[in-house]
């Protein structure tokens, strides 16, 4: 079974949607094997925005993302990371259709509600990132 990452964001924290969007996770057949309500650090933000952090708009991303307790997930299931990311939509909220998770609740680029790995390289990395390696090695172990 393929594992993706999500972290559902300050926006959909604020707005009360956590449920909402797990619930479709959920409604797609896929598990939830890991969750967890977290703040997440500048340090880590740095690590996982490594490719922007040179960009100017990336102190608004790292304020936006360390301004509230987020969720992050893992979630497991036959090809998950490519249907979870079909469920989402684009990254740019605009542009996603109704009827995907960011076209029904997301408002911007940054305000999408959701992030997802977009590879399974990218996956191990991120649930390493933010569990930390005992919690990913038991994860592996369980074969969830």
């Amino acid at each position: 079974m393929e594992k993706t990452l999500i972290i559902l964001k300050p926006d959909c924290m604020e707005r009360r949607l956590c449920g909402t969007v797990l619930a479709r996770f959920e409604a797609a057949g896929f598990d939830i094997v890991a969750c967890k309500l977290t703040q997440l650090t500048p340090a880590q933000l740095r690590e996982h925005y490594a490719h922007i952090a040179d960009k100017p708009f990336y102190p608004e991303i790292e304020n936006f993302m360390a301004s509230r307790p987020v969720i992050v997930a893992v979630l497991s299931g036959q090809d998950v990371i490519s249907k979870v990311r079909e469920l989402l939509g684009p990254t740019n909220s605009k542009l996603a259709p109704k009827g995907t998770i960011r076209g029904d609740f997301g408002t911007e680029m940054m305000r999408n509600v959701c992030h997802a790995s977009d590879s399974p390289a990218a996956a191990a990395v991120e649930v390493r990132r933010f569990f930390g390696v005992h919690e990913a090695l038991a994860l592996e172990a369980n074969r969830v």
